[in-house]
């Protein structure tokens, strides 16, 4: 099954792509299922991301490894995470990172994902979850890299200045 969610932000690609760290992951997690991050390399080709879904004894173990990144000649900025390891029901994971930049500036944040739990009936019935899952994640993103056509902290603030969220 396929899912492709796109949310637009203020920051250029270059940014949000610096942006991707342990910190913004765990501001992404939705509230459900519980879960516990084991282990987080970062977003390059070889790092892997370890996940503990549940509570109680329904624990699952989600590992993902990152099988490519880079950048593309129109400047996107790209990398993709493949489950090794799924909770059930899913079968199969393939998730594409994109940061697209957007014409008028700033960046398309792209979701792109490939699943499977084995039956197309089972899969139409988890599309929502999954579109849920990752809608609620553009808030966040606007909050941690601008919306659209505001001026960011970062264009104002001294050199050297870091953070998570900033808009002005």
């Amino acid at each position: 099954m396929h899912l492709y969610l796109r949310t637009h932000v203020a920051a250029a690609p270059a940014q949000v792509w610096q942006g991707f760290t342990r910190e913004l992951f765990l501001a992404l997690a939705p509230p459900f299922p519980p879960f516990r991050l084991r282990r987080f390399d970062g977003c390059h080709r070889g790092d892997e991301v370890h996940i503990e879904l549940g509570a109680g004894p329904l624990r699952y173990l989600w590992t993902s490894l990152i099988t490519d990144h880079g950048t593309t000649p129109d400047g996107t900025y790209y990398f993709v995470d493949e489950g090794r390891q799924l909770p059930p029901p899913l079968r199969q994971w393939r998730h594409r990172h994109l940061m697209q930049p957007a014409p008028g500036g700033g960046t398309y944040i792209v979701e792109d994902l490939e699943y499977t739990a084995g039956s197309g009936l089972l899969d139409r019935l988890l599309w929502p979850a999954m579109w849920a899952q990752f809608a609620w994640r553009r808030p966040i993103y606007r909050r941690w890299f601008g919306q659209p056509g505001q001026r960011l902290l970062s264009e104002t603030a001294p050199a050297g200045s870091a953070g998570g969220p900033a808009t002005v």
